[in-house]
This record gives C-alpha cells, sequence and structure tokens, in this order.
C-alpha cells in the first residue's frame, strides 16, 4: 500500500522537533560568529591597474587585427606577471623574506572584458604589505617587459593605496553567520526528518493500522490521574455524606 505524507504531518512533525532544530540552527549560529570574529585572520586587498597603449603607426590607423593582436599580448602579460621572472625580483626588491612562490599564493592578474587594462590584486594580512606587493610587481613588470618583449607600451595607470580605516574582504562575519543560519536550520529539518522516519513506536491507533495492515475494533482511552483522583475524591465525599445522612437518621 502506497503511502502518503499530509501537509499536517509534516508541519506536526516540525512542531514536534522544534526544539531540536532551533537548538541545530542556535549552535551553527554560534559557532560561526566565534570562528568568523575572533578565529579567522582578516585578509585586506589592494589592486593597481597597468595599462597597454596601443603602438600608433604614424602611416597607418587603429584597426580590428591590431586591436585584437592588442588584446592577445594582454594575456601573455598575465602570464609574465606571475612568472618567476618577475616574481623573484619583487621579492628581491622586498626584501620581506617572502619567496616567488608565496608571492604568486597572493597575487591575481586579470583584465577588464575587451579592454586594455590589466588589474594586479594583492591579498595578506598585513594592508600596507599588500598594497607594496602590488605597486612593486607593476614596477617591476613595467621595467622588465621592455627586455622580455622588446616593449615599453606599460604604464602605471592607478596605484594601490592604503585607505584609514580599510575593511577587510574576508572574512565577512554576516555573511558567515547568515550562511550558517541557512545551513544549520536545513541541517536540523532533515535530522527532524531522519529521526521521525526511523522512528517506529506506536504512538495512537493509527499507527496500529497503518503499520500491521488491520482494522481498529476499539480503542482503550487513556485517563488522566488527576481526573481519576479527583473523581476517587468525589465519590469518597458521597460516601462520607450518605455515612454521616444514615448516623443521623
Amino acid at each position: 500500500m502506497e503511502e502518503t505524507i499530509s501537509l499536517k504531518e509534516l508541519l506536526q512533525t516540525l512542531k514536534k522537533r522544534l526544539a531540536l532544530i532551533l537548538a541545530i540552527t542556535l549552535t551553527a549560529v554560534i559557532i560561526s560568529g566565534v570562528v568568523s570574529f575572533f578565529f579567522l585572520t582578516p585578509i585586506y586587498q589592494a589592486s593597481t591597474q597597468l595599462l597597454v597603449n596601443q603602438k600608433k603607426n604614424d602611416q597607418a590607423m587603429l584597426n580590428t587585427n591590431e586591436l585584437q593582436t592588442n588584446l592577445q599580448l594582454i594575456n601573455t602579460y598575465n602570464v609574465i606577471i606571475k612568472s618567476p621572472a618577475i616574481l623573484d625580483l619583487v621579492a628581491k626588491e622586498l626584501g620581506t623574506g617572502l619567496t616567488a612562490q608565496q608571492l604568486n599564493g597572493k597575487i591575481t592578474v586579470s583584465n577588464e572584458s575587451e579592454s586594455q587594462v590589466v588589474n594586479i590584486s594583492v591579498q595578506d594580512e598585513d594592508p600596507t604589505m599588500a598594497a607594496d606587493i602590488a605597486n612593486t610587481v607593476a614596477t617591476v613588470f613595467s621595467k622588465e617587459i621592455v627586455e622580455l618583449m622588446s616593449v615599453d607600451n606599460v604604464s602605471i595607470l592607478s596605484p594601490a593605496v592604503v585607505t584609514d580605516g580599510q575593511a577587510p574582504i574576508k572574512p565577512q562575519p554576516l555573511l558567515n553567520i547568515a550562511i550558517a543560519l541557512v545551513v544549520g536550520l536545513m541541517a536540523g529539518v532533515g535530522l527532524a526528518f531522519l529521526l521521525e522516519y526511523f522512528d517506529n513506536t506506536v504512538k495512537n491507533e493509527q499507527d496500529v493500522e497503518k503499520n500491521l495492515g488491520l482494522p481498529i475494533l476499539g480503542v482503550i482511552s487513556v485517563i488522566d490521574e488527576t481526573k481519576m483522583e479527583e473523581a476517587t475524591a468525589r465519590r469518597q465525599a458521597r460516601k462520607t455524606k450518605a455515612r454521616g445522612e444514615t448516623v443521623g437518621s
């Protein structure tokens, strides 16, 4: 026999396990908040921009093929910026003990879509260090590219700067807490339904009929002990009153 679950049963399950769901959700939110505020190290980001200028010949105008070639050249620059040829010199100039490999993990190079602007972003625990790395990479690259590719069409468009009260890009505690709230709620609801699914105890006559497939012939009502005591007390009072009337007569 195919089993169907009504919306009422689902709501009853959620109501029954509401304390469990709230406990799991609250625990997830608290853990996320504590970890985000007290254990995760803030990471700051600094960015600089390079402009790749298209060389123009006096006798020729800029055409589509030249523009496409220039955009392909930007992709080549993106690779060269993170190469050991550049980062070894950056590490040496910074003098902070960072290796080229470590710098590579901090640097992200990208370019705006269909533009000649290259973005160099650096993430570090120290905002000043992030800005220094970004500016040093841009400076070293603009100098070394002259010898590497015999071109001098790269200029620094916007150097990286450190602003007062600069906020870290990660972690984002509020976002982490919101995610933990959703995940904790989903985990709590899932666990509630899972516990209900594996709960095979018989709670009412409907469970007997569903599990055994037999019709219900009768139901023994559950009598409240308080009501039992009240009924007993009333009977005892009546008996006492009846004895008193018998003695009086």
